[in-house]
């Protein structure tokens, strides 16, 4: 009986091994998966927000504008309720490249289904990909995601700076419309956190993770003027490099290690970093507002006010002081995890800040000590030396002139520029997505 069985298992087992040789033998390059071509992070509105600042959704179409970095011809959108304590309703949901401002044109607009269907209803704290569609595009292609929001959304996901207006409708479902009439704008998108094409096997991505600096926060003046854009303008530009889409997970005011404008980087890093489909390598310039935040002073109290509370107060972060050793440990842990699902890291020294409302002595000598870890350290895969890129060569501890917005903090578009040609393109040859990640769903 022993023998008889054996002989069909043995079988069995050798089969096994000659279709998994056979697969893993396969070039490659002969395999399509899904790439994060555009992406942003999601957070839930800022307490110090005006209230108003979140417009009302109740029966709206909102139509939002995204810029691919890569290439595409069959596409699907990631929605996100992640913030929300209740589903998310989508009644109806469109794709199309965009003509001028919201207009779109008219023969490349496309319905987004979900699972087959038009509308979808998206759980508290989940995210919805739309099924695949073709849509033809090249890298930097202006592309309108409209969606119809039928009912009262009370909690928003959104994020709050983007690059171009969003376009939000009077009642009614305008996504089919050529373009919203009467619509009001806002500079942040809604319930969209990314957009993927499925690309040749060494197409990947670069995630751009960080705050405000990476975020484009100076270089308002015009769109695309952040450094992961004009890096990703430097990538396409290089002909012996396979596709590489960088996408912007950067948020206002975001810390490495605590909460406040959106969660921490290592509360997030899973959802912004990880969860993306084809990523190859991110890039990390995070951990000014670790050290600045505690630092703040609150404003002097209006004239009039009693004497007690006339003077600079203590800011609400105080009690979240961090040292340099505690933002190196929460660099390791995010290198640690990335390293576990085959992505490589690569550290941005954190840029000078003398002048800016938050700057201290004993804050300059944490991001000195910070910085000579990176320029040092052997935990990353590599860094960037964003710190030298901007500053002052007689006084390192500021901004050179014409490289800062005027705060002493936020690069201007000169400084953005300074640090995107900082980044050794060579360390981004030959690095691949990792293994895994994408699959080939809904191809």
């Amino acid at each position: 009986m022993t023998r008889t069985r054996s002989v069909p298992l043995t079988l069995v087992a050798l089969v096994a091994a000659l279709l998994l040789s056979a697969a893993c033998a396969r070039p490659p390059g002969d395999e399509k998966h899904w790439v994060s071509a555009w992406s942003t992070a999601v957070h839930e509105p800022l307490a110090f927000m005006p209230r108003q600042a979140v417009p009302v959704l109740e029966n709206r179409t909102v139509r939002m504008i995204v810029r691919p970095t890569i290439a595409g011809e069959r596409v699907r959108i990631r929605f996100s309720n992640a913030c929300g304590n209740q589903p998310l309703a989508i009644g109806a949901a469109r794709i199309a490249l965009v003509s001028e401002g919201d207009r779109i044109v008219a023969e490349s607009d496309r319905p987004l289904t979900f699972s087959g269907r038009g509308s979808v209803r998206i759980p508290p704290g989940a995210p919805m990909l739309s099924d695949p569609v073709d849509l033809q595009f090249q890298a930097f292609a202006e592309i309108a995601v409209s969606i119809f929001l039928p009912a009262a959304v009370d909690d928003v996901t959104f994020h709050l700076v983007g690059q171009q207006p969003t376009y939000i409708s009077e009642p009614g479902d305008f996504t089919a419309a050529a373009d919203i009439p009467n619509a009001t704008t806002r500079t942040s998108w809604f319930f969209l956190s990314g957009l993927e094409v499925h690309a040749p096997g060494p197409a990947g991505t670069i995630v751009a993770l960080g705050d405000s600096i990476t975020d484009g926060v100076g270089a308002e003046q015009e769109p695309y003027q952040n450094w992961p854009d004009l890096l990703a303008n430097r990538l396409a530009a290089q002909q012996s490099l396979p596709p590489l889409a960088v996408v912007n997970t950067g948020i206002g005011g975001n810390r490495v290690l605590h909460d406040g404008a959106g969660v921490s980087a290592l509360a997030r890093f899973d959802r912004d970093v990880l969860a993306q489909p084809g990523v190859a390598g991110v890039i990390l310039l995070e951990g000014i507002n670790d050290i600045g935040w505690p630092r703040m002073k609150l404003p002097a109290a209006a004239p009039g006010a009693p004497a007690a509370r006339s003077a600079p107060g203590e800011s609400p972060f105080a009690r979240q002081l961090v040292t340099a050793q505690d933002i190196i440990a929460g660099y390791r842990q995010l290198i640690d995890r990335a390293h576990q699902h085959g992505i490589r890291v690569f550290l941005a020294t954190l840029l000078p800040y003398e002048g800016a409302d938050y700057y201290t002595e004993d804050g300059e000598a944490i991001r000195t000590e910070v910085n000579e870890w990176i320029r040092t350290g052997a935990a990353a895969d590599g860094y960037f030396d964003f710190d030298r890129a901007v500053r002052d060569p007689d006084n390192p501890r500021r901004f050179r002139d014409g490289y800062h917005s005027g705060d002493n903090l936020h690069p201007s578009a000169r400084g953005y520029q300074a640090m995107a040609d900082a980044v050794d393109l060579a360390l981004l040859r030959g690095i691949e997505p990792a293994v895994g990640t994408g699959g080939e769903t809904g191809k």
